[in-house]
């Protein structure tokens, strides 16, 4: 029991030996910071924002962030559909790995283009696109927002629509 009561050399030394502890970690902090040719930041104002393939403005965009979908290796861009946008059923050769970082992304299978049986998923979902298959997607008219899907796989990508006589992308 005598060993659980602090003596007086050990309550002199505690706080000491706390800010002595909080100082460093402090220091370290700052000193720390990012290399940015270890760590590459990109603000939201900064991404690369483009016209996704040749849709009309406004409807959706994308941002290469590594890679490119069109070359050999893997890839991860960004897609940004705008409220009352979708894209017509297509396919890749590739599986997408997509997760869906703001708004609700409005998805679907098959070939036969039905908005109204797109399922909504919310930020945060993961969603696996398996190669070869066909789907669409993109937001609903009554959005509030538009929804930013972040997407990787391997390339090179090709865009199929199953319908090769209709545009690629559909307003709803």
């Amino acid at each position: 029991m005598s060993d659980m009561i602090p003596n007086r050399r050990d309550l002199l030394i505690a706080p000491l030996l706390a800010a002595a502890t909080t100082s460093f970690a402090i220091e370290a902090g700052q000193a720390a910071g990012v290399d940015p040719t270890m760590t590459i930041v990109t603000p939201p104002d900064k991404i690369p924002w483009q016209p996704l393939y040749d849709f009309p403005p406004g409807t959706a965009d994308h941002a290469n962030m590594v890679g490119a979908v069109g070359e050999p290796g893997q890839h991860f861009i960004l897609i940004r559909w705008h409220p009352g946008f979708m894209s017509a059923p297509h396919y890749y050769e590739t599986d997408r790995l997509c997760i869906v970082v703001s708004g609700t992304w409005y998805v679907a299978s098959g070939e036969d283009f039905a908005p109204e049986a797109t399922v909504p998923v919310p930020a945060g979902s993961f969603v696996r696109r398996v190669a070869k298959t066909p789907h669409y997607d993109g937001v609903i008219k009554s959005a509030a927002e538009p929804a930013i899907i972040a997407i990787t796989g391997i390339g090179p990508i090709h865009y199929h629509l199953t319908d090769p006589s209709k545009p690629g992308w559909r307003e709803v």
